[in-house]
């Protein structure tokens, strides 16, 4: 198989879409005899994130010593960033081999992200990895990676999300999410919201699990200068430095250090050298990420409610700019309009666009919603074109910020990354003439 046919096939594997339960993964990891077994690994679920946590946590094991996989969903440019060892994503060969060995094993219709969990799984034996961390997809209690027995679970928070499936109260979607919490286990937590934490205590005490949260058995203080230290349960770290952008990223950062610091005890002993190094050379594409300046061009792939309000924050309170204009385009089973009225007020001009998803809103939907928040909204359908009009619109001390979805943040970085939008140069002599 070459790596266009790879391409294809995974290709094909989309349209199913969405689908819960273990039954079919469980089938398929016993015919490939079970790669998930031969390794430990964390489980990172939560509504935001965990992303970031996987990323910060896998890159203070590998820089300890350990050969890390890590699994995260969804990408921004390439399938393949999804599964990486250490600092490298799977090669081109090597998916094209795991997936010829994967669907030889196929008897029955698989999910595009089943397909790529198995992959990830048999990868990561195939290298003989130490450890792997592994990022939720959606849930917890039925998602494909939940087939694992992990070190640690870890749940970064929980809000309002996916209530077609994980339920319409918090207390629902925790017992969804928590259902990645394992009998005798542990479980870290930087949620704060009443019900959800007295839920996660009700299930650690049902499972005869531990929980630990960040505020109470493990602490950080942020300094004025930016830094942070951390007050674990027998480790301490002062002044460390935050490798992502945003407030947000100090809790995400804790949890990170908290992961490694529980599962010392299980044989994976980090110092701190490999710590503060760990931490500085983290990067997570696609979360306050700034791909140019004069104009800037900011990335985030907020994509829901509490994303947003993230984002809304560090639009307010951690960026310096004249004027903001705000690109956004959003996948149709996403609260838009909650996420229109936050974010659309701060924008000097809204552009709306699509994202290169079967699940983006149609923009004759989400252009009235839009008009009852903003009076500046222009409909583009095109990425390219929409950040080529937005560049042209902004000045050199203004933002252009990309948001609402992580499939247009992937795509207007394919985009800038290629070329294929208007150079700011280009687009400064139009204005002249």
């Amino acid at each position: 198989m070459t790596y266009q046919d790879t391409l294809a096939y995974l290709s094909s594997l989309n349209k199913m879409g969405i689908r819960f339960g273990l039954d079919p993964i469980r089938s398929l990891l016993e015919r490939l005899h079970n790669p998930q077994n031969g390794y430990p690994a964390i489980l990172i679920a939560g509504t935001n994130g965990k992303g970031s946590v996987a990323a910060m946590t896998a890159a203070i094991l590998s820089t300890g010593g350990f050969k890390t996989g890590l699994y995260t969903s969804p990408d921004l440019t390439d399938f393949r960033e999804r599964i990486r060892i250490n600092d490298g994503m799977i090669s081109g060969e090597e998916a094209a081999e795991c997936v010829e060995q994967v669907k030889e094993k196929v008897t029955e219709a698989v999910s595009y992200f089943e397909f790529l969990t198995a992959m990830a799984f048999l990868h990561f034996q195939r290298q003989h990895v130490d450890i792997a961390v592994l990022e939720i997809g959606m849930g917890g209690r039925l998602d494909a990676t939940n087939v694992v027995i992990p070190l640690l679970s870890v749940i970064t928070n929980i809000s309002l999300e996916h209530r077609e499936y994980l339920g319409n109260t918090l207390e629902k979607i925790t017992r969804e999410k928590g259902g990645i919490i394992k009998e005798g286990g542990l479980c870290l937590t930087a949620a704060v919201q009443k019900p959800v934490y007295e839920t996660l205590k009700t299930l650690c005490k049902e499972k005869g699990a531990t929980l630990y949260r960040l505020g109470k058995q493990i602490r950080i203080r942020i300094h004025r200068d930016g830094t942070f230290s951390y007050y674990g349960i027998e480790r301490r770290y002062k002044r460390l430095n935050c490798p992502l952008a945003g407030r947000h990223q100090f809790s995400n950062a804790a949890l990170a250090l908290g992961s490694v610091e529980l599962i010392g005890k299980a044989g994976f002993k980090v110092d701190e050298r490999a710590v503060v190094e760990g931490l500085r050379k983290t990067r997570w594409e696609g979360r306050l990420e700034l791909l140019r300046s004069a104009p800037m061009l900011l990335v985030d792939g907020a994509h829901n409610p509490a994303g947003v309000a993230t984002l809304w924050r560090a639009l307010k309170n951690d960026f310096s700019y004249r004027r903001l204009w705000l690109i956004f385009g959003v996948l149709g089973d996403k609260d838009y309009r909650a996420m229109a009225k936050r974010l659309f007020p701060l924008a000097e001009g809204v552009i709306l666009t699509r994202p290169d998803s079967h699940r983006a809103l149609p923009l004759d939907v989400l252009l009235p919603v839009a008009r009852e928040f903003h009076k500046k909204i222009q409909v583009i359908d095109n990425p390219g074109d929409a950040l080529k009009q937005a560049l042209s619109q902004a000045g050199n001390r203004d933002l252009v910020c990309v948001a609402g979805s992580l499939y247009l943040v992937g795509e207007i970085k394919r985009i800038h990354h290629a070329g294929a939008g208007a150079r700011w140069d280009e687009i400064k002599e139009e204005r002249v003439t």
